[in-house]
């Protein structure tokens, strides 16, 4: 979706910004977390986990930003999330060393990936409403925890709701920015906000030089390869798709594969387009116009490096911040792309059934294999659809 350059007002960057904000927050507070779990794990010492926070939000936040300002869309790039999981049950047995040049393999292999060409002609197979249904079911898990928090903290989430509602009356375009405001000034009358403790000092990288090994080639760099490709890249592309954004998956996953092998040496594990936390930046919340949502990719970059040259001390301050708060920001954010997604779903009466399935399979998060319930919610709807529609054409009829 290239266009050309359109002159930007002040008022341009204001909401963008806030949804890069907010997906910053919620990246940071809520998995960064399973970071600071492996470190421990592994048992790496205070300058290697800072340097790991260091490399990890330098390198998205670089790759993002010049993605975005490349292709003017929104490409939020992550840390692979689901990744950080499966580490932190090898990280304990498996020599750091080792651990660094699987990071470096796996790098390598989403380069070769990327030049391939074959992840974006897979990309193109998925049927559209198996893609949105699919996207569907992974948002949804997002929006359920918007409404739970009330259990933990109601007065937090009531205030949040109703204050967003109310926002929604008046103003779409801003409504993020009133409930992220009114939420912090909640928080710092209840005075759950404690920053006195807060004292920022610069990270600085540790190198480590990689050791190649059989062993940590196909117990590290092979599952961390397949758990983003089908945990990350896969929906995050979709999500760009499902909005309208049709840049090519080839340089995206070549770009986050060359900062993943660049950062690696660092503490770095992979990197990827992002799919949740993009979703915030992509839809019609963030900007009413497509090409101007590429500000968001932009401010998410800088952010990341902002965070990044103070290491854990400004990522740690994310993580102080109420449970609530971030289910409910995040679940507020992403309700107009849970609703478009289901909209997409729903609209080809002929593959209305095989989305739908899609979106159940996926929403029911199976893990299987050590691979989250994205992939086996696809590999549900496109098995079904193989089933009932293979062999014979497909025509595309909207719903009346």
């Amino acid at each position: 979706m290239n266009r050309p350059a359109t002159r930007l007002r002040l008022v341009d960057y204001l909401s963008p910004s806030i949804s890069a904000l907010i997906s910053v927050i919620v990246n940071y507070a809520g998995t960064f977390v399973l970071v600071f779990q492996a470190a421990h794990l592994a048992q790496l010492s205070a300058a290697q986990t800072a340097s790991w926070v260091w490399s990890v939000s330098i390198g998205v936040g670089v790759t993002g930003a010049w993605l975005s300002y490349r292709y003017r869309e929104p490409i939020i790039t992550a840390w692979s999330t689901p990744g950080v999981a499966f580490l932190a049950t090898v990280m304990a047995f498996t020599p750091y060393a080792e651990v660094i040049g699987a990071y470096v393999m796996c790098a390598v292999g989403f380069i070769v990936l990327g030049l391939s060409g074959a992840f974006e002609r897979l990309v193109r197979l998925i049927p559209g409403g198996i893609a949105a249904g699919l996207l569907a079911g992974i948002l949804l898990q997002f929006g359920v925890a918007a409404f739970g928090g009330a259990s933990a903290d109601p007065l937090l989430v009531i205030v949040l709701v109703v204050a967003y509602a109310g926002l929604r009356r008046f103003t779409s375009r801003y409504a993020m920015v009133g409930i992220l405001l009114v939420g912090l000034g909640l928080l710092l009358v209840q005075q759950r906000l404690d920053l006195h403790r807060l004292e920022l000092q610069l990270a600085a990288p540790v190198f480590e030089m990689p050791h190649f090994s059989i062993a940590a080639f196909f117990g590290v760099a092979l599952p961390l390869f397949v758990i983003t490709l089908t945990g990350q890249y896969i929906p995050g592309m979709l999500v760009l798709r499902n909005d309208g954004f049709k840049t090519s998956a080839n340089p995206i996953i070549t770009v986050t594969g060359l900062g993943s092998l660049l950062m690696a040496p660092f503490g770095a594990h992979a990197f990827n387009v992002a799919a949740i936390t993009a979703a915030i930046c992509t839809g019609r919340d963030t900007h009413q116009d497509p090409s101007k949502r590429y500000i968001a990719g932009l401010v998410c970059g800088a952010l990341y490096i902002l965070v990044g040259v103070f290491g854990v001390t400004l990522a740690t301050l994310f993580m102080v911040l109420p449970r609530a708060f971030i289910t409910t920001l995040a679940g507020l954010a992403l309700l107009g792309a849970i609703g478009s997604s289901l909209a997409n779903a729903m609209a080809d009466t002929r593959t209305r059934e095989t989305a739908l399935i899609t979106f159940l399979a996926t929403a029911a998060n199976v893990t299987l294999l050590g691979i989250g319930g994205a992939f086996w919610g696809l590999v549900a709807g496109l098995l079904v659809h193989g089933v009932i529609h293979g062999g014979r054409r497909v025509e595309t009829r909207a719903a009346g």
